[in-house]
């Protein structure tokens, strides 16, 4: 199980799954300095706060997928599927875990979905910007192949000497 998790680490803790950035209780857990089943507990006695767009559990493929994805499990031995909990999710369970540190921890996962958000429309752009490049550069490469083949066909028409050996009849 991951001991300490670097702020700057945040954003490797968001996961797609169902369409939502979510971040799953074990890893929020760590986070917010309490046990997996104390956070799952103060869920439960408070699901009204968590409709199914803040919060739901994964069911068997999820869960085998994210573990594909890890060369070795860092989940260990869990025994109930995690919950995963949405942006909205992640802000509610501040107010299910009313401490100080629940609040520090909940205001840098906020900041760690803008930025994530932040990232992915730069990435958009970068990748629209890579587009337009390709195409300029297909459109150069076109060009220099057009007259590398136009000055081939001076050449081959103009009479010169033949380089090679004569055959021999």
């Amino acid at each position: 199980m991951k001991n300490s998790i670097i702020k700057s680490d945040y954003q490797t803790l968001i996961y797609t799954l169902r369409g939502y950035k979510v971040m799953l209780d074990f890893d929020l857990a760590i986070l917010y300095g309490v046990e997996t089943k104390r956070l799952k507990e103060q869920v439960r006695r408070n699901i009204t706060r968590f409709p199914k767009d803040f919060m739901f559990v994964l069911n068997k493929d999820e869960i085998d997928n994210l573990r594909s994805q890890f060369a070795t499990s860092s989940w260990g031995g869990i025994r109930y599927a995690p919950m995963a909990f949405t942006e909205q999710g992640v802000a509610m369970l501040s107010s299910v875990l009313n401490s100080e540190k629940a609040i520090k921890i909940n205001i840098e996962i906020m900041r760690a979905f803008a930025d994530y958000r932040a990232l992915i429309i730069r990435n958009k752009d970068f990748g629209k910007e890579l587009q337009l490049l390709d195409e300029k550069i297909n459109q150069i490469f076109k060009f220099l192949l057009e007259k590398i083949d136009a000055l081939r066909g001076q050449q081959l028409d103009e009479s010169r000497n033949k380089i090679g050996y004569k055959k021999s009849e």
